[in-house]
């Protein structure tokens, strides 16, 4: 599961497809991209996605802040980011930096799990800007992931 190549996950049939990229020097354990990707199956389907195709990529802090300068003008690794459908009109992109998000919670697998969400969610149109959006996306991303956001 770990190198350059996305591997797709078996899903079964009228399930998302989630597609995974492990690009990280130190790739994640099989069990902990396993759950990650059965987690992000569960949520588009509880959003109703059942057709979506998701690019699910883990990625070392250098990647990230490149992506992060990139297509946000912003400097610094970030822990997600999340990209709309391409040409196709399927496949959506989270890209989620494992190392920035061990620094962000002591559980580094409950974060990984609540930035799935995340990113997800944001690629549904979520958002947190302001308080009335941000109550309806922490509670959907607790509801999901099982962990509440400060």
């Amino acid at each position: 599961m770990s190198g350059d190549d996305p591997s797709e996950k078996p899903e079964p049939s009228g399930a998302p497809r989630v597609l995974v990229s492990d690009r990280q020097t130190e790739p994640l354990a099989e069990a902990t991209v396993l759950s990650l990707v059965a987690l992000a199956g569960r949520t588009l389907a509880a959003e109703r996605q059942s057709r979506m195709e998701l690019s699910l990529s883990f990625v070392d802090p250098d990647e990230m802040a490149a992506l992060h300068e990139r297509y946000l003008g912003e400097t610094g690794p970030t822990d997600v980011l999340s990209f709309p459908p391409g040409e196709d009109g399927l496949l959506r992109d989270v890209v989620v930096c494992p190392r920035v998000a061990a620094g962000n919670n002591q559980d580094r697998d409950a974060e990984l799990r609540l930035l799935v969400v995340h990113g997800i969610l944001h690629l549904l149109g979520y958002d947190h800007e302001e308080d009335g959006e941000r109550a309806v996306m922490w509670a959907r991303q607790a509801a999901y992931s099982g962990v509440s956001a400060p």
